[in-house]
């Protein structure tokens, strides 16, 4: 893939995002692949945090266009069983850090388009978790291989996708919606699930991945994937400064906090975990639509992860961090590192036990 390529879809995607917020979306978030997945596990009853359930087309839209565009370049290829409890570990406590953090990658990106310098020691940490995921790469760390899989397998999140939408369009009274606080600001439905469509082919097409961008770097030196990223920022903040949206500093940033070490640590369980899970948040939902049944088992940790932090008080809000999400980041920081270390020494231990094969 070429470095323009992925500019040009980054520059999309920015002027998608910003649109987002304009037409009603909070801001900041105009895509937010953790904070979006905790909306729709409110709508779904998961959790009873009133002010952030909303069943958010964006998501439904980001795996069905990775899903059709798959389909339609004769990509979609059904395969899964590489440590699926593992995955589900992983996803769940990288929705952890994401909800210290309040926002995923993507978000943390248009973050910084929009002047949340919060975002920068996000993004410091995020580093530092993917280099310490970079660490065990070198070392051998694999979640074991793939297999083939039914169609059935491969095709169940984008199914169980466009039966979220049906809900949202044909029964919304079953589902439950915020009249206030994040979940109640969000673009027109179908605008939304146009938007999530297109971002969704664009990042099937193109592999973007903040967690592979940052990787090739540390691993190859290769700045490839990062173009995508580094589009959208200049993109947000254009169309920022435009819609005059565009606020510098720290304080007063839209659904964010100021603490330093926890949006630092937040961020480096991120980063930590998506290196194992092989991509970020956006990309597993993708790779779900994709037919990666790894990859929807990843999304479904992370989708009961954040009813999880609501439930018992371990996401952040405005006013920070609570006391039970950092013992919570910290639990995950650990859970992390064991995984990484076992898998490392499992594979290690698996070639030095394997026989030599005679020469005749």
């Amino acid at each position: 893939m070429k470095k323009w390529t992925l500019a040009l879809a980054g520059a999309v995607i920015g002027v998608i995002a910003v649109l987002l917020t304009v037409l009603g979306n909070p801001g900041n978030m105009g895509f937010c692949i953790a904070c979006f997945e905790r909306d729709i596990a409110g709508a779904l009853h998961l959790h009873s945090a009133e002010v952030v359930q909303y069943m958010r087309p964006e998501i439904i839209g980001l795996v069905l266009g990775a899903f059709l565009i798959a389909i339609a370049k004769k990509e979609f290829k059904p395969q899964g069983g590489s440590s699926p409890v593992t995955r589900f570990v992983l996803g769940f406590f990288v929705m952890v850090g994401a909800l210290m953090f309040l926002g995923c990658p993507l978000r943390m990106v248009l973050r910084l388009g929009g002047g949340d310098l919060n975002a920068v020691v996000g993004l410091v940490g995020f580093v530092a978790g993917i280099g310490a995921g970079v660490f065990f790469l070198n070392k051998g760390f694999s979640l074991k291989r793939t297999y083939r899989q039914t169609i059935a397998e491969g095709a169940w999140l984008p199914v169980i996708n466009v039966a979220f939408f049906a809900l949202l369009v044909a029964f919304p009274s079953v589902l439950i919606f915020s009249t206030s606080g994040p979940g109640a600001s969000h673009a027109p439905i179908w605008i939304s699930l146009l938007a999530g469509l297109v971002v969704g082919a664009i990042a099937q097409r193109t592999r973007l991945c903040m967690v592979g961008g940052i990787r090739d770097v540390l691993l190859f030196k290769d700045w490839t994937l990062l173009c995508g990223f580094v589009a959208i920022i200049v993109v947000a903040l254009i169309g920022n400064l435009i819609a005059g949206k565009f606020l510098f500093g720290f304080a007063g940033q839209p659904v964010a906090h100021t603490d330093g070490v926890w949006n630092f640590l937040g961020m480096t369980l991120v980063g930590f975990g998506s290196v194992l899970l092989g991509g970020c948040p956006l990309r597993q939902l993708i790779l779900s639509g994709e037919g990666n049944a790894d990859s929807s088992i990843s999304v479904v940790g992370m989708l009961l992860g954040a009813a999880f932090c609501h439930n018992f008080k371990l996401a952040s809000s405005g006013e920070g961090p609570t006391a039970n999400g950092k013992i919570a980041v910290i639990i995950g920081l650990v859970v992390v590192t064991v995984i990484a270390v076992v898998y490392t020494f499992n594979k290690k231990k698996a070639k030095a036990e394997t026989p030599a094969v005679p020469v005749a």
